[in-house]
């Protein structure tokens, strides 16, 4: 087992990774009759994608023996209404570091390869 999620009422979830004892705190948004004062389960989905790449990206980098400590990425989650769904997944990267054209070659990651082929992903890298 991965992991336990608990309701704790009021459209909540605690999440406690079983390995680690991690624990996320998840709220329905606003737009969804929460209160919007934690990642929602569809944010998480989101976070996870740009999560995975920047993990795939350190492989990589460690590997090629380059530094991207403090590189970013903003998230945007876009949502359709019907059905309620993600319909788009943007993420900015903002790379601390130089690299040539060959370094910059990004291999997909997990998260990527399982999200549904309908969700669009735009993608985008800023390099120093």
């Amino acid at each position: 087992m991965t992991s336990k999620v608990t309701y704790l009422g009021d459209l909540r979830t605690s999440s406690i990774h079983l390995q680690s004892g991690s624990e996320i705190i998840s709220d329905a948004p606003l737009d969804n009759n929460g209160k919007g004062e934690a990642f929602s389960p569809t944010d998480t989905v989101a976070n996870a994608l740009a999560s995975c790449m920047m993990t795939v990206m350190g492989i990589k980098a460690r590997d090629l023996n380059v530094d991207f400590v403090g590189s970013t990425a903003a998230v945007t989650k876009i949502m359709q209404a019907e059905p309620r769904r993600i319909s788009a997944i943007e993420i900015v990267f903002d790379m601390n570091v130089s690299t040539d054209e060959k370094n910059k070659t990004i291999m997909t990651c997990p998260v990527f390869l399982s999200l549904n082929t309908e969700i669009e992903k735009r993608i985008s890298f800023n390099w120093k």
